[in-house]
């Protein structure tokens, strides 16, 4: 057990994330995405939805502020009469772990599967919401923001 890690983050994801570095993608994947045939690194959730396991990622994980939109959904196919309310949650999220209010990128779905078969790890869930599928640009930690800037000093007796 540690703390402050999120119980529902398993442990492959935990490593994964802190293997990524600067501008390395992750991929939260809806249940309806085909997170096995395109990703090079693949995590199961399949008993959790995007919006709680966004929450406790965005927990840990930076995006990167150095890109003009750090992520990106899967813009709705011409026709389908979908409206994505989930993207709301996600807006949320972002703005208050992250204090960004224009984080999206729309990508055409070709393209998006094209860069989520870029992405360093997809993440598939079992959501069931359409068009849930959101890329996360990892930023980078800023000392500044280091909440344990130095290590304390015990006397030990």
């Amino acid at each position: 057990m540690l703390k402050n890690i999120p119980a529902i983050i398993p442990p492959e994801l935990l490593k994964i994330m802190s293997e990524m570095g600067h501008g390395d993608e992750l991929v939260l994947a809806d249940g309806n995405f085909p997170a096995a045939s395109h990703a090079q690194r693949l995590i199961r959730c399949d008993a959790l939805g995007t919006v709680e396991l966004l929450d406790a990622i965005l927990s840990m994980y930076p995006l990167d502020t150095y890109a003009e939109r750090p992520a990106a959904v899967m813009q709705v196919v011409k026709g389908d009469q979908v409206v994505p309310i989930i993207w709301e949650d996600y807006r949320r999220l972002i703005l208050d772990h992250e204090g960004i209010t224009d984080a999206f990128d729309h990508e055409e779905r070709f393209a998006f599967y094209e860069r989520a078969s870029r992405a360093y790890v997809i993440v598939a869930t079992g959501e069931r919401a359409q068009y849930a599928n959101l890329i996360l640009k990892k930023g980078v930690i800023f000392p500044d923001t280091d909440p344990y800037p130095k290590a304390k000093k015990v006397e030990l007796n």
